[in-house]
């Protein structure tokens, strides 16, 4: 799905360039997109027991978590502020209002994908900061 990926930008030199696509002209992936894809989870696979640990150790949630007006109101209600660490995709829906995240979030730390209105992105981006990410 789409709107589950997130595009990036690398700058890569000349030389891993021509790597690149020579691999691809001789037929060994598809476009210069697909060697990166394959790159990039191979790596993850390498470092799948890092990930583990880190995940154990610091309690960090893998999936997606999605935060709407009425579970926030909830969390509102029970007095509690959440930390939350995500790996994976956070999703606020445009029915939150900022005061609302205020009161309920304390902190942020997400690897991964962030979706929100630009105002609020742009929150939670300043508070991972503060976090030190």
């Amino acid at each position: 799905m789409l709107s589950d990926t997130e595009k990036i930008t690398i700058n890569l030199s000349p030389m891993d360039i021509g790597h690149i696509d020579l691999l691809v002209e001789q037929g060994f992936y598809a476009n210069r997109t697909d060697l990166i894809k394959v790159a990039i989870r191979n790596q993850i696979d390498k470092h799948s027991d890092d990930i583990k640990n880190i995940h154990i150790h610091k309690y960090y949630v893998l999936g997606v978590l999605e935060l709407t007006s009425s579970n926030l109101m909830s969390k509102l209600a029970s007095g509690e502020k959440m930390d939350i660490k995500l790996i994976g995709k956070l999703t606020i829906h445009d029915d939150v209002e900022m005061d609302l995240l205020i009161k309920t979030i304390n902190s942020v730390r997400v690897y991964g994908i962030i979706k929100a209105s630009p105002s609020v992105k742009k929150w939670v981006q300043s508070l991972m900061r503060k976090e030190g990410r």
